[in-house]
């Protein structure tokens, strides 16, 4: 087994860092007992086709089609993919650009981007940011990948309007089937319509389906990500086998051998019985910067609720932080440190960065630099990142250590099943549903009626 990835919690552990802050043997032995009844329930959930994300790496059917799609397109030089979309719909492909792609990667030339397009995720609607990728953009020269389930996403369909609106004027609407993709959910008499259906009706574009049973934060498995990544050069199959290794590991019941169960269950055992209510995510590489965003929603949307699975009012759910060593050593480690003993710090380290970068041995005069001399920058994001998790130990700070041996599509994939996987179990440890987000939806309701309001007034001045 290929598993590049694995979990460490002796740094929670009330042996390390006292009773008051780590857990016990005794909470571990009620807390299997827990995860062994939850397991089975979703085994059967799994079984049952409940949550589709679990099985997402097994569609070898649309990987091809994505394949196929993706091939079409770079074949006609696409420069610019232009990602239109909010939440899951762009937090997954920008973890995945950032953590496999160079850094800098849109300031490539193409020859040096090997003939793949520059990414831009649209995931806000800033009028100025939008601006100024459409000037950045030539639609002749663009891909636009428009992304919502339901197609009622305010912010994607507002961005879709303003694109199609210039695709018309500029290249007509009779090649806007080569400039646009969209993505949402399948057609048929059970499923709910999307209004990005008659969009791909009317100019003939060419649509992938995201299974109803996957909800966009545990979408990145699904044409959601694999589509741009395709477009990207990412090998998909590499992603799938990632996963499928991963879902060995997740599928054991035993709480030691299972590390999404560790994951869930330390976070769930800390913030209950400890008041750890804030989850930190800080990886000590660059290119897992925005996994930690994508983790941020994750754990936020999925378990933040006000309401268990029994009706109960419980406002549940841990804060998730995400960080960045060693940059934020210098920001919020003192807080973590001599701050409210109340956060988990979830420290990724990699073992092989693929790059070696030596310091030169000049300017020697000054002794105060001997330590840095003849070392490397490799042994100082090290070293910074021992001191850290040294220091956090010191101040009785329980810390989860995420070990990758490297940063491919291989390990990229696995950390990001595993955290699937474990927001699912949490869900159960908790008793709420984390798999909806009532508490979004609300929101986009208020928007929308206040939207037809003021254009109300409008057509009354």
């Amino acid at each position: 087994m290929r598993t590049n990835i694995s979990i460490d919690i002796s740094l929670s552990h009330a042996n390390t860092i006292g009773n008051q802050h780590g857990f016990t043997d005794d909470e571990i032995k009620e807390l299997n007992t827990k995860i062994s009844q939850y397991h089975k329930v979703l085994l059967q959930e799994r079984a049952e086709k409940k949550y589709g994300f679990f099985e997402l790496y097994k569609d070898r059917a649309t990987r091809e089609k994505i394949r196929k799609v993706s091939s079409e397109f770079l074949n006609r030089g696409v420069e610019n993919l232009v990602i239109l979309g909010i939440g899951g719909s762009a937090l997954g492909i920008t973890a995945l650009n950032t953590a496999l792609n160079a850094p800098y990667y849109n300031l490539l030339s193409k020859e040096e981007r090997k003939g793949y397009p520059r990414l831009f995720v649209m995931d806000n609607i800033d009028p100025v940011t939008f601006k100024r990728m459409m000037k950045l953009c030539p639609p002749e020269k663009t891909l636009y990948n428009a992304i919502s389930k339901s197609g009622e996403t305010a912010e994607t369909m507002c961005q879709l309007l303003i694109v199609l609106k210039e695709l018309e004027d500029t290249i007509g609407k009779e090649k806007i089937k080569e400039h646009l993709v969209i993505t949402t959910s399948p057609r048929g008499e059970n499923a709910p319509k999307s209004l990005l259906h008659p969009v791909a009706d009317k100019y003939e574009i060419t649509q992938f389906e995201i299974p109803l049973n996957v909800g966009g934060r545990f979408s990145v498995f699904s044409p959601v990500g694999l589509f741009p990544s395709a477009m990207l050069g990412f090998d998909n199959d590499t992603l799938a086998d990632g996963c499928a290794e991963m879902d060995i590991l997740c599928s054991k019941e035993s709480f030691e051998e299972n590390p999404a169960y560790q994951f869930a269950g330390i976070h769930y055992v800390l913030d209950k019985n400890k008041g750890k209510k804030i989850s930190v995510m800080m990886p000590y590489s660059d290119r897992l910067k925005d996994i930690a965003d994508w983790y941020c929603q994750l754990w936020a949307e999925s378990l933040g609720k006000k309401d268990d699975i029994y009706g109960n009012e419980i406002f549940n759910g841990q804060t998730p932080v995400k960080a960045l060593g060693a940059t934020d050593q210098h920001s919020q480690i003192q807080l973590y440190r001599e701050g409210p003993n109340d956060k988990i710090i979830n420290l990724i380290s990699v073992e092989n960065h693929n790059e070696t970068l030596p310091v030169p041995e000049i300017l020697t005069e000054i002794s105060e630099l001997e330590y840095i001399h003849g070392q490397s920058m490799n042994e100082l994001l090290y070293a910074e990142f021992q001191g850290t998790k040294d220091a956090l130990t010191l101040s009785q700070r329980p810390v989860i250590q995420i070990k990758m041996k490297e940063i491919s599509e291989f390990t990229v994939a696995q950390l990001l099943y595993m955290l699937e996987v474990a927001t699912a179990m949490a869900g159960k440890l908790y008793a709420v549903n984390a798999f909806n987000q009532p508490g979004v939806e609300e929101g986009k309701k208020i928007a929308r009626k206040l939207m037809l309001e003021m254009k109300q007034k409008k057509n009354l001045e």
